[in-house]
């Protein structure tokens, strides 16, 4: 691996910058340390070199680093994964540049996913380069929401020649009368003023009538007129089952005891 290799935009951010090197299993520690004295030529600020498995332990400071040459010694063994992305766009510098080498049909939608951008993916060569933001991960920034206006008459418009409306002129005698009782009825079904399939509440005659249908009653009668002598002769569905005798036409009174069984 040599400088060669690397593209020139990130060969022109070595000078005066920090500079992390990632290599993995499999790659030579000669050609790393040759890499590595061919950087310091570029007159780089500083020059960190980092195995893949040591980079999050490492626990590296917030934006650090200006460039990241990733996994560009053979055999370029080692798996650009999400979270070790994650973390490499959290050490790099806003505006910092990356370039590394990998054979995989997800490092650009990974790449994007922890937050780089301007990425690009050669097949070709297994290779790719990307830029971190121009903010710092985890900035934010107030928004500016602009005042709501208010709306309203100026002085110039009130005046004698705007003719105003009565708001007692827009409600007539019908407005203010009070509904009847049975027009605000509704189906016991349906819970609205619409009567069901199998009304028998007297809705469906209201509405189709377009008047009020006063609800019938039924006045409970004897069949066999012998309901007044008591219980014992009286059928199952006498109206009067439960009643004490009484005489025709009396109406029946009951007693303080009756009305209170427990006393």
């Amino acid at each position: 691996m040599s400088l060669a290799t690397i593209p020139s935009e990130a060969l022109n951010r070595l000078k005066d910058g920090t500079v992390l090197v990632l290599w993995g299993a499999g790659s030579s520690p000669e050609d790393v340390q040759r890499f590595s004295q061919e950087l310091s030529a570029q007159k780089c600020s500083r020059i960190i070199v980092e195995h893949f498995e040591r980079l999050i332990l490492s626990n590296h400071p917030n934006s650090i680093f200006d460039v990241v040459l990733s996994n560009i010694f053979e055999p370029h063994t080692a798996k650009h994964s999400f979270e070790l992305l994650s973390e490499i766009v959290r050490i790099m510098k806003t505006n910092g540049f990356i370039f590394g080498k990998e054979k995989s049909d997800r490092i650009s939608a990974d790449l994007k996913l922890a937050g780089f951008c301007n990425i690009i993916v050669e097949p070709s060569e297994n290779s790719f380069s990307a830029q971190t933001p121009n903010f710092e991960v985890g900035s934010s920034s107030r928004l500016a929401f602009a005042k709501p206006t208010v709306w309203s008459l100026s002085d110039n418009l009130v005046d004698d020649q705007i003719e105003l409306i009565n708001e007692d002129d827009l409600l007539d005698e019908n407005d203010l009368k009070k509904p009847e009782a049975e027009t605000l009825r509704v189906c016991g079904t349906t819970g609205k003023r619409k009567a069901c399939k199998d009304c028998s509440c007297g809705l469906a005659e209201e509405l189709e009538a377009g008047q009020p249908v006063k609800p019938t009653t039924k006045s409970a009668t004897s069949s066999c007129g012998s309901c007044y002598l008591g219980d014992a002769f009286r059928c199952a569905s006498c109206p009067y089952l439960g009643m004490p005798a009484f005489k025709p036409g009396e109406k029946i009174q009951l007693s303080e005891r009756q009305l209170n069984p427990d006393l």
